[in-house]
């Protein structure tokens, strides 16, 4: 049984908790879209920010043509579906994208789709801000895999991900390979998994983030010495090392399952588990680039598991230090919570779904949440919300916003990139931007539009924050660029 159908059994037999846990008292949550189906239903992933302001977020079902979508929501709140998949014969522009989409330094959209394609085995393809759709690499499911996951933007200019199934034969364990894919859409398998027995290597990874040393780092959910996964490290070049195999502690209390990895501020990888951990239903974890492993929370410490369980998606850092993130399972209504963490590993629930009639707030977040240039958290659930009066509890799906009073920032894309190198920067009301400095070295730079200005990575500038300075204000960005040899 693959991840996610076990995540569906874990629902179907979900004991409802009855205790409470306060939320933090000056915060804000509201429903800024419930799927109806024609916009497509169940968002697996989440949304991102694109360089008008708008979200943009992907859904597996539904659509016009049955194969998900792509929507996007604008600022003033209306929402559009603005590309519907399986709209080419025998779904070969791809089917079901669930992993989330990419902005790139481009300007356009990239992501994959689960099945669909040329062969029915995943594509990834580019999507234009228009909402027009090129599909750039069908997988085989021989030995570049099937199923790819999520893309991540390298500084060398290419896409890297994962597949979590295919390459080699496996028995019990999903396999899956690391690739990468250039903008014109060829490919390269850095690594097949599961290539020797009992997958010492891993195996159904689900992504990579890319390290301050340029290498990539990732987990496996099955396989590693004790089969219940890994962290691992992989060059550009193909050289894999595991850094971690889960379930090495006795009765597991390390967890097992991980379901990817965020690199921190402090030059660590945060990560969760899905299973496992003291109580059974999940960890929140560190680990160095060397592989020193820090247990930094356990779910269900607290009692009925109002703190939350079984935490599906990656943590993100936000402008404030913290980590946030959400769980598929537990909180007063056992339908899920969102949280933050301290470094330190200070837990607090800031939103526990289906407390309001009827789960009208969602149920079941699968995707992590993505903080907005003005401070704000957005988000997806696959169920719950309203449409045309009627409550959606175990369908339709949810995008949501939580507030917790953070500043606003910019962000750069990508977060890395040489001298002379011209990078976008998201942003609100920067329109009258008088000035963009790189670690207080000045830059040239071009307001595009009140989200967006582009600047040139100056001579002289070393790693560090970006300010980006208005008549209201300097804004900082939310994490150090990086300037590459």
């Amino acid at each position: 049984m693959e991840k996610r159908e076990l995540r569906r059994a874990v629902v179907i037999v979900a004991v409802f908790c009855v205790a409470c846990v306060l939320a933090s008292p000056a915060q804000t949550f509201k429903t800024i879209l419930s799927f109806d189906g024609t916009q497509g239903s169940t968002p697996l992933a989440g949304v991102i920010q694109g360089s008008n302001g708008s979200l943009y977020g992907e859904t597996v079902a539904n659509g016009p043509y049955g194969g998900g979508t792509v929507f996007r929501i604008r600022p003033t709140g209306s929402s559009t579906a603005i590309y519907s998949f399986c709209s080419q014969p025998g779904c070969t522009d791809g089917e079901s994208p669930y992993s989330g989409l990419l902005l790139s330094i481009d300007g356009n959209y990239y992501g994959a789709t689960e099945s669909g394609g040329a062969f029915g085995d995943g594509a990834i393809f580019k999507l234009t801000p228009s909402g027009s759709v090129t599909t750039l690499y069908s997988f085989t499911g021989g030995s570049d895999g099937r199923l790819p996951s999520t893309l991540v933007e390298a500084a060398d200019g290419s896409f890297y991900g994962t597949t979590s199934l295919g390459a080699n034969v496996c028995i019990g364990y999903g396999c899956g390979t690391v690739f990468r894919i250039t903008r014109n859409g060829v490919l390269t398998t850095l690594w097949q998994f599961c290539g020797q027995t009992n997958c010492p290597d891993g195996g159904e990874p689900y992504g990579v983030v890319e390290g301050g040393d340029g290498n990539f780092y990732g987990t496996t959910s099955v396989g590693g010495a004790q089969s219940w996964g890994t962290v691992f490290k992989i060059s550009p070049a193909g050289e894999l090392t595991t850094l971690y195999n889960f379930c090495t502690q006795t009765n597991c209390v390390d967890g097992s399952g991980p379901e990817g990895l965020v690199l921190g501020s402090d030059g660590n990888f945060y990560g969760t588990t899905y299973f496992d951990g003291p109580n059974g239903v999940g960890t929140i974890f560190r680990i160095s680039p060397q592989g020193t492993f820090t247990a930094l929370y356990n779910f269900c410490t607290r009692q009925n598991c109002v703190d939350g369980a079984r935490p599906s998606a990656r943590l993100i850092q936000a402008n404030d230090g913290n980590f946030y993130g959400t769980t598929f399972d537990g909180g007063s209504a056992d339908r899920g919570v969102i949280f933050r963490m301290t470094p330190s590993g200070v837990y607090t629930v800031l939103h526990n779904f289906c407390t309001q009639a009827n789960c009208t707030d969602g149920s079941y977040p699968e995707a992590p949440v993505m903080e907005g240039t003005d401070g704000v958290f957005y988000g997806t659930t696959l169920y719950g919300g309203i449409i045309n009066n009627t409550t959606c509890i175990d369908s339709c799906g949810t995008v949501f916003r939580l507030s917790v009073g953070l500043s606003p920032f910019v962000r750069p894309v990508p977060s890395g990139g040489k001298i002379g190198r011209v990078v976008p920067i998201l942003g609100n009301n920067l329109d009258g931007t008088t000035g963009v400095t790189f670690n207080g070295v000045p830059a040239t730079f071009t307001v595009v539009a009140s989200t967006l200005i582009t600047a040139t990575v100056p001579a002289g500038a070393t790693t560090g924050t970006i300010e980006v300075t208005s008549p209201s204000g300097t804004l900082s960005s939310n994490a150090p660029f990086r300037v590459l040899p």
